[in-house]
Parts: C-alpha cells; sequence; structure tokens
C-alpha cells in the first residue's frame, strides 16, 4: 500500500501527472523535467544574481543539472527497487541497496563539491555557497517527505 504513495509523492513534489508514461524511465524523464524548471525558478528568485555574473552562472548551473539528475534517476530508480522487494529483503539485497544508496550519497557530494568550485569561479564564493546551500535544503526537504513514506525494512 506505501508503494502506491510513493509516486504520487513524488508527482505531487514535481507538479506532474505520469499517467502515460510508458516505463519507470519514462517517468523519471518527466519527473525531472518538471521538477528542473519549478527548482530552477526557486534558484532563480533566491539568488538574485546581478545582471554581471547571472549568465555565467546558469551555464554552470546547466551543466550541474545535467550530472545531477543522472544522480537522482539512480536514486529514484533505488527507490523502485526496495520498494518491489523490500517484503522479501534478503541479506545480499539489503547489503546491495544499501551500498548503492551510500554511493548515490557519496556521488551527490562530490558533485556538489566540484560544483561550488564552478559556480565561485563563475560568480563568487557568496553566490557559490547560497546556491549550495538552497540546493541541499531542496534535496533534504525532498528527501524527508520520501522518507516519512517508505515502509521499513521488515515492515508489511
Amino acid at each position: 500500500m506505501k508503494k502506491l504513495i510513493i509516486l504520487p509523492l513524488l508527482v505531487f513534489f514535481m507538479g506532474i501527472s505520469p499517467i502515460f508514461a510508458q516505463s519507470v524511465d519514462d517517468e523519471i524523464t518527466l519527473i525531472q523535467a518538471a521538477f528542473g524548471k519549478d527548482k530552477k525558478m526557486l534558484i532563480d528568485a533566491y539568488m538574485d544574481l546581478p545582471e554581471s555574473t547571472s549568465a555565467a552562472f546558469w551555464t554552470v548551473y546547466a551543466d550541474y543539472e545535467m550530472e545531477r539528475q543522472e544522480i537522482g534517476r539512480v536514486r529514484i530508480k533505488l527507490i523502485n527497487d526496495y520498494l518491489e522487494g523490500y517484503e522479501s529483503m534478503g541479506e545480499m539485497e539489503a547489503d546491495e541497496l544499501a551500498t548503492k544508496s551510500l554511493q548515490n550519497d557519496v556521488a551527490l557530494s562530490k558533485l556538489h563539491a566540484k560544483y561550488y568550485k564552478k559556480f565561485k569561479k563563475a560568480t563568487s564564493a557568496l553566490n557559490a555557497a547560497k546556491f549550495l546551500q538552497v540546493d541541499i535544503y531542496i534535496h533534504n526537504t525532498i528527501r524527508n517527505a520520501l522518507q516519512q513514506e517508505l515502509p521499513f525494512i521488515g515492515e508489511f
């Protein structure tokens, strides 16, 4: 039952309906496209960049989002795999899922570190820190909402 709650929750946060999607990959693509637009509007309003650095910031941001979307795609697939198998999860499956989840967390942290430097070079340390702060906030908010709906291992 909780499995049925996750996708609508994702859709709620992303603001789209995946009714016509043909696969998990299609759904992820639709979600990321809609979420990307909403996220960009939030970041634009928060950053309030001067014209002199705005173009450079958005160029770096576009590159960042392409890499971040791949990490997000992996995270969504991990959640999907978990939901499909948590009721019958054994030692190997639990280990594989935990390891992949930790790798995904590390990948996102490395991406933030990599792009902090790029944003700082393109704009300033203050603007790079502002972006990092709001981006982490957005990701943590979504993760926390999803985590509240995911069943625990062994919960039936």
